[in-house]
Protein backbone atom coordinates (compact mmCIF):
# COMPACT_ATOMS: atom_id res chain seq x y z
CA UNK A 1 0.00 0.00 0.00
CA UNK A 2 1.62 3.57 -1.20
CA UNK A 3 2.22 6.42 1.61
CA UNK A 4 2.73 9.67 1.32
CA UNK A 5 5.32 10.47 3.67
CA UNK A 6 6.74 13.82 4.57
CA UNK A 7 11.22 14.47 5.56
CA UNK A 8 12.33 17.17 6.90
CA UNK A 9 15.96 18.99 6.74
CA UNK A 10 18.96 17.45 5.28
CA UNK A 11 21.90 19.81 5.28
CA UNK A 12 24.18 17.14 3.17
CA UNK A 13 24.09 14.76 5.40
CA UNK A 14 23.75 11.84 2.57
CA UNK A 15 24.41 8.99 5.17
CA UNK A 16 21.96 9.43 7.06
CA UNK A 17 19.18 9.72 4.54
CA UNK A 18 19.92 7.16 3.40
CA UNK A 19 19.64 5.61 6.75
CA UNK A 20 16.16 6.98 7.20
CA UNK A 21 14.60 5.32 3.76
CA UNK A 22 15.66 1.91 4.58
CA UNK A 23 14.60 2.31 8.28
CA UNK A 24 10.96 3.42 6.86
CA UNK A 25 11.44 0.90 3.81
CA UNK A 26 10.51 3.02 1.60
CA UNK A 27 9.06 2.03 -1.65
CA UNK A 28 8.73 3.44 -5.13
CA UNK A 29 5.29 2.90 -4.35
CA UNK A 30 5.47 5.54 -1.71
CA UNK A 31 5.37 9.29 -2.50
CA UNK A 32 7.91 11.56 -0.88
CA UNK A 33 7.46 15.42 0.41
CA UNK A 34 10.77 17.03 1.15
CA UNK A 35 10.57 20.08 3.31
CA UNK A 36 14.18 21.88 2.03
CA UNK A 37 17.33 22.83 3.36
CA UNK A 38 19.16 19.42 1.07
CA UNK A 39 22.37 21.61 1.19
CA UNK A 40 24.92 23.42 3.86
CA UNK A 41 26.07 21.73 7.17
CA UNK A 42 27.46 17.61 6.29
CA UNK A 43 30.01 17.07 3.27
CA UNK A 44 27.75 14.92 1.06
CA UNK A 45 25.83 18.13 -0.33
CA UNK A 46 27.41 17.11 -4.24
CA UNK A 47 26.68 13.09 -3.29
CA UNK A 48 22.69 14.03 -1.80
CA UNK A 49 21.83 16.27 -4.79
CA UNK A 50 22.84 13.58 -7.60
CA UNK A 51 20.61 11.57 -6.02
CA UNK A 52 17.77 13.19 -5.36
CA UNK A 53 17.79 13.82 -9.18
CA UNK A 54 17.73 10.30 -9.78
CA UNK A 55 14.83 9.66 -6.82
CA UNK A 56 12.69 12.00 -8.71
CA UNK A 57 13.16 10.15 -12.03
CA UNK A 58 12.14 6.90 -10.37
CA UNK A 59 8.96 7.55 -8.10
CA UNK A 60 6.75 10.87 -6.98
CA UNK A 61 8.56 13.38 -5.03
CA UNK A 62 7.68 16.51 -4.29
CA UNK A 63 10.83 19.13 -3.56
CA UNK A 64 9.92 22.17 -1.64
CA UNK A 65 12.67 25.24 -1.24
CA UNK A 66 14.47 26.04 1.76
CA UNK A 67 16.12 29.21 2.73
CA UNK A 68 19.88 27.36 2.47
CA UNK A 69 19.16 25.94 -1.42
CA UNK A 70 18.05 29.52 -2.33
CA UNK A 71 21.20 30.80 -0.61
CA UNK A 72 23.37 28.10 -2.57
CA UNK A 73 21.59 28.71 -5.61
CA UNK A 74 22.41 32.10 -5.69
CA UNK A 75 26.50 31.15 -5.34
CA UNK A 76 26.06 28.82 -8.16
CA UNK A 77 24.77 31.88 -10.55
CA UNK A 78 27.03 34.46 -9.03
CA UNK A 79 30.19 33.01 -7.88
CA UNK A 80 29.41 35.07 -4.60
CA UNK A 81 29.68 33.64 -1.02
CA UNK A 82 28.61 36.37 1.98
CA UNK A 83 30.08 35.55 5.26
CA UNK A 84 26.83 35.49 6.85
CA UNK A 85 25.89 32.00 4.40
CA UNK A 86 29.31 30.96 5.22
CA UNK A 87 28.88 30.80 8.86
CA UNK A 88 25.83 29.22 8.71
CA UNK A 89 26.72 25.97 6.58
CA UNK A 90 28.04 27.66 3.57
CA UNK A 91 31.47 27.23 3.79
CA UNK A 92 30.84 22.81 4.29
CA UNK A 93 29.14 23.06 0.63
CA UNK A 94 31.86 25.19 -1.03
CA UNK A 95 34.68 22.85 0.08
CA UNK A 96 32.55 20.12 -1.15
CA UNK A 97 32.43 21.38 -4.22
CA UNK A 98 35.64 21.70 -5.17
CA UNK A 99 36.21 19.14 -7.19
CA UNK A 100 32.95 18.98 -8.53
CA UNK A 101 33.42 19.61 -12.68
CA UNK A 102 31.01 22.14 -14.45
CA UNK A 103 28.37 20.18 -15.79
CA UNK A 104 27.60 18.47 -12.44
CA UNK A 105 27.53 21.91 -10.97
CA UNK A 106 24.77 22.91 -13.38
CA UNK A 107 22.49 19.92 -13.22
CA UNK A 108 22.24 20.60 -9.27
CA UNK A 109 21.73 24.21 -10.04
CA UNK A 110 18.59 23.17 -12.43
CA UNK A 111 17.22 20.87 -9.78
CA UNK A 112 17.86 24.22 -7.32
CA UNK A 113 15.77 26.23 -9.69
CA UNK A 114 13.33 23.95 -10.27
CA UNK A 115 12.54 23.66 -6.35
CA UNK A 116 8.53 24.64 -5.59
CA UNK A 117 8.11 27.41 -2.84
CA UNK A 118 4.87 25.17 -0.97
CA UNK A 119 3.04 22.57 -2.15
CA UNK A 120 -0.77 21.59 -1.08
CA UNK A 121 -2.38 18.39 -1.24
CA UNK A 122 -6.01 17.01 -2.34
CA UNK A 123 -6.68 16.74 1.29
CA UNK A 124 -5.79 20.44 1.76
CA UNK A 125 -2.71 19.71 3.76
CA UNK A 126 -0.03 22.32 3.18
CA UNK A 127 4.07 21.90 2.85
CA UNK A 128 6.56 24.52 2.88
CA UNK A 129 10.01 25.01 4.51
CA UNK A 130 9.43 27.42 6.80
CA UNK A 131 6.02 29.17 7.23
CA UNK A 132 3.75 32.56 6.16
CA UNK A 133 2.77 35.66 7.14
CA UNK A 134 -0.35 36.33 5.34
CA UNK A 135 -3.68 36.22 6.33
CA UNK A 136 -4.43 34.74 3.00
CA UNK A 137 -1.97 32.06 2.76
CA UNK A 138 1.23 31.67 1.26
CA UNK A 139 0.21 32.89 -2.39
CA UNK A 140 -0.67 35.90 -0.91
CA UNK A 141 2.95 36.70 0.01
CA UNK A 142 4.16 39.68 -0.84
CA UNK A 143 7.69 38.16 -1.04
CA UNK A 144 7.77 34.39 -2.02
CA UNK A 145 10.59 34.07 -0.06
CA UNK A 146 8.74 33.99 3.09
CA UNK A 147 7.66 30.85 3.03
CA UNK A 148 11.51 29.74 3.17
CA UNK A 149 12.68 32.13 6.18
CA UNK A 150 9.51 33.03 8.10
CA UNK A 151 8.98 32.34 11.43
CA UNK A 152 6.23 33.65 12.95
CA UNK A 153 3.96 30.38 12.30
CA UNK A 154 6.20 28.20 14.29
CA UNK A 155 6.55 30.65 16.98
CA UNK A 156 3.00 31.58 17.26
CA UNK A 157 2.10 27.99 17.79
CA UNK A 158 4.71 27.56 20.05
CA UNK A 159 2.88 30.45 22.23
CA UNK A 160 -0.65 29.13 21.80
CA UNK A 161 -3.05 28.42 24.75
CA UNK A 162 -3.45 24.38 23.77
CA UNK A 163 -6.65 24.80 24.98
CA UNK A 164 -8.49 27.08 22.26
CA UNK A 165 -10.32 25.19 19.63
CA UNK A 166 -10.67 25.53 16.05
CA UNK A 167 -14.11 27.03 16.38
CA UNK A 168 -13.44 29.52 19.05
CA UNK A 169 -13.42 33.15 18.15
CA UNK A 170 -9.46 33.64 18.97
CA UNK A 171 -8.02 30.58 16.54
CA UNK A 172 -5.89 32.26 14.54
CA UNK A 173 -7.18 32.87 10.83
CA UNK A 174 -3.90 31.03 9.66
CA UNK A 175 -4.46 28.06 10.88
CA UNK A 176 -8.12 27.88 9.48
CA UNK A 177 -6.92 27.99 5.94
CA UNK A 178 -5.41 24.10 6.12
CA UNK A 179 -6.40 20.84 7.57
CA UNK A 180 -2.35 20.42 8.20
CA UNK A 181 0.63 22.08 7.92
CA UNK A 182 3.63 20.51 7.44
CA UNK A 183 7.19 22.86 7.85
CA UNK A 184 10.67 22.76 8.73
CA UNK A 185 13.44 25.21 9.34
CA UNK A 186 13.54 26.07 13.22
CA UNK A 187 14.92 22.70 14.43
CA UNK A 188 12.36 21.09 17.39
CA UNK A 189 16.43 20.81 19.15
CA UNK A 190 15.77 24.25 20.34
CA UNK A 191 12.82 23.41 22.54
CA UNK A 192 14.66 20.05 23.59
CA UNK A 193 12.99 17.70 21.24
CA UNK A 194 14.35 15.04 18.83
CA UNK A 195 11.53 14.01 17.36
CA UNK A 196 8.66 15.37 15.06
CA UNK A 197 6.56 18.01 16.96
CA UNK A 198 2.69 18.82 16.37
CA UNK A 199 1.15 22.10 18.25
CA UNK A 200 -2.33 22.78 16.72
CA UNK A 201 -2.70 21.65 12.85
CA UNK A 202 1.05 22.28 12.59
CA UNK A 203 3.92 19.38 12.92
CA UNK A 204 7.68 20.62 12.97
CA UNK A 205 9.52 18.10 10.79
CA UNK A 206 12.92 19.18 11.63
CA UNK A 207 14.78 17.68 14.05
CA UNK A 208 18.02 18.97 13.73
CA UNK A 209 20.11 17.20 11.54
CA UNK A 210 22.22 19.95 10.95
CA UNK A 211 23.41 19.99 14.62
CA UNK A 212 22.74 17.16 16.88
CA UNK A 213 19.51 15.84 16.16
CA UNK A 214 18.43 13.05 13.37
CA UNK A 215 16.84 13.41 9.83
CA UNK A 216 13.01 11.87 10.64
CA UNK A 217 10.38 10.78 8.03
CA UNK A 218 6.63 11.03 8.64
CA UNK A 219 3.55 8.94 7.54
CA UNK A 220 1.47 11.67 7.48
CA UNK A 221 -1.84 9.88 7.29
CA UNK A 222 -0.87 7.19 10.08
CA UNK A 223 1.83 9.55 11.70
CA UNK A 224 4.31 6.77 12.23
CA UNK A 225 7.70 8.15 12.12
CA UNK A 226 10.93 6.91 11.53
CA UNK A 227 15.05 8.55 11.90
CA UNK A 228 18.07 8.42 11.46
CA UNK A 229 20.78 8.05 14.06
CA UNK A 230 21.77 11.73 15.21
CA UNK A 231 23.32 12.42 11.99
CA UNK A 232 26.93 13.93 13.61
CA UNK A 233 27.72 10.66 14.29
CA UNK A 234 27.50 9.29 10.97
CA UNK A 235 30.44 12.30 10.10
CA UNK A 236 32.44 11.94 13.81
CA UNK A 237 35.43 14.43 11.77
CA UNK A 238 33.08 16.73 11.11
CA UNK A 239 31.35 19.71 12.95
CA UNK A 240 27.84 20.31 10.90
CA UNK A 241 26.82 23.76 11.56
CA UNK A 242 27.71 23.85 14.65
CA UNK A 243 27.26 22.38 18.12
CA UNK A 244 24.55 23.42 19.26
Amino acid sequence: MSRTLVIGDIHGGFKALEQVLNRADVTKDDKLIFLGDYVDGWSETPDLLSYLIQLKEEQDCVFIRGNHDDLVLGWFRTAKSNPKWLEHGGESTLKAYQNINSILKDLHRLFLENLTNYYVDEKNRLFLHAGFANMHGPASEFHSNTVYWDRTLWEMVLAMDTSIHPDDDFYPDRLKLFKEIYIGHTPTTRINKTEPVNLANVWNIDTGAAFKGPISILDIDTKNYWQSDPVYKLYPNESGRNQN
